[in-house]
């Protein structure tokens, strides 16, 4: 996976998944020279928030190995996704008998229990429906767009074509492309602004999408006048903000000079308040305060 969209699914899984899990990408598979897309083990301690995120908390409910692809997989990369699969599960293996202290036993003597190791998921993620994939592995559907794979083989395919358009799809319908894409961004665009997937996904969009002014070589990426409108007016929203907090640092720096110049002194513990301040109102009327004060209380404790 080497082209911008593939690039920003890996960013997307891992950045969602990190939320509730240890994730991470470009996860070496050392018996062979693969590499797993994104691996992803579920932090106990947060099964709130990932119940809360819908599908993919789902789906990342126990170790997984997240296997997004920008077009329908074919049966051969299916199979290059389970010997990645399996290789993981044997270097576990490895690692959990090297943690243990585990020792190749004589000929003669009784091999030692091996330590315990989950067996990891498999999660398939592509746009349209694999029919060789699901009809070779038996796969029943469990839930719109979800397929699970036989039983003994610890695999699911998703199918975003085929996922509902509600908010609990919504991080892994961002993968797809064209009409996928656009209305998927539509839904993101339309949550409110503190919603945790804009906080996850519009900065990826951003990167992804429109962070570079080279050409585009897959028609995937082409995206449509209103997606491009929403990229800018958050591109702006970022940009505002950043000059806020700017003019609210300068803000700071001018009430903490007034009160050096009045040969007021200033404690850490209400100097790192003043700078902490993001409010300019509140910011200019201590300034102003600051300038005729004969006292610290008189410019943050005074009447309005």
């Amino acid at each position: 996976m080497h082209n911008r969209s593939d690039q920003f699914s890996k960013n997307l899984l891992r950045d969602g998944l990190s939320l509730v899990s240890a994730a991470e990408t470009e996860v070496e598979v050392l018996a062979a020279t693969q590499k797993i897309d994104v691996y992803s083990v579920p932090d106990p301690a947060r099964q709130a928030e990932r119940a809360a995120m819908g599908l993919l908390g789902e789906l990342s409910a126990e170790p997984s190995l997240f296997e997004p692809f920008h077009r329908t997989p074919s049966l051969r990369q299916i199979r290059h996704c389970l010997r990645k699969q399996l290789t993981w599960h044997h270097e576990l293996e490895r690692r959990a008998r090297s943690a243990a202290g585990s020792v190749v036993p004589d000929e003669d003597a009784a091999a030692p229990p091996q330590p315990a190791v989950h067996f990891p998921a498999l999660v398939v993620i592509g746009p349209g429906r694999p029919e060789t994939v699901l009809d070779a592995y038996r796969c029943e559907p469990v839930q719109p767009g979800v397929h699970q794979a036989v039983p003994g083989l610890a695999m699911r395919v998703v199918v975003l074509a085929e996922l509902p358009r509600t908010r609990a799809t919504l991080l892994l319908r961002l993968l797809g492309s064209g009409r996928l894409l656009r209305e998927a961004v539509a839904d993101l665009a339309a949550l409110s602004d503190d919603a945790w997937e804009k906080s996850v996904a519009a900065p990826l969009l951003v990167h992804f999408r429109l962070g570079t002014q080279e050409p585009t070589i897959d028609e995937e990426d082409d995206v449509s006048a209103e997606i491009r409108a929403w990229f800018e007016e958050y591109k702006q929203q970022l940009r505002a903000e950043a000059q806020k907090e700017g003019r609210a640092e300068e803000a700071a720096r001018a009430v903490l000079t007034a009160l050096r110049v009045r040969g007021i002194a200033v404690p850490d513990v209400a100097r790192e308040r003043i700078l902490a301040e993001k409010n300019t109102e509140i910011l200019e009327r201590w300034h102003e305060r600051a300038v005729v004060a004969a006292s610290l209380a008189e410019v943050l404790d005074g009447p309005s």
